[in-house]
């Protein structure tokens, strides 16, 4: 593994603990670094494993990510929810402006 790529190490590590087959998935930006084909293929994974009934919980850095894969995203700020977003809302342009609204103090 020490000989792949960051990208192709990230796509091994996720491989191997879907092997595993578990009931609850934990990712933490799980396509960065990888390949426009490869994330694309990591993302249908995900979903998959949605339809499948698994939990799957993600952390990510990618707004695109988050509204291609996601049903509903939460927005948090000093470990409180700040805003949610699902449905027709859930877009890059409305996620962003939650991220923003979450920076100014709410009174």
């Amino acid at each position: 593994m020490t000989s792949l790529s960051g990208g192709n190490q990230q796509k091994a590590v996720f491989a191997k603990w879907l092997t595993a087959e578990p009931s609850l998935v934990l990712l933490n930006d799980p396509t960065r670094g990888v390949d426009v084909g490869a994330k694309a293929e990591m993302h249908a994974i995900v979903r998959r494993l949605a339809a499948d009934g698994k939990v799957v919980l993600i952390c990510s850095t990618d707004l695109a990510e988050l509204t291609t894969v996601c049903d509903r995203v939460l927005v948090m700020q000093r470990g409180r929810v700040r805003g949610e977003l699902s449905g027709d809302e859930l877009s890059e342009q409305e996620l962003l402006r939650e991220i923003n609204e979450g920076l100014v103090p709410r009174g």
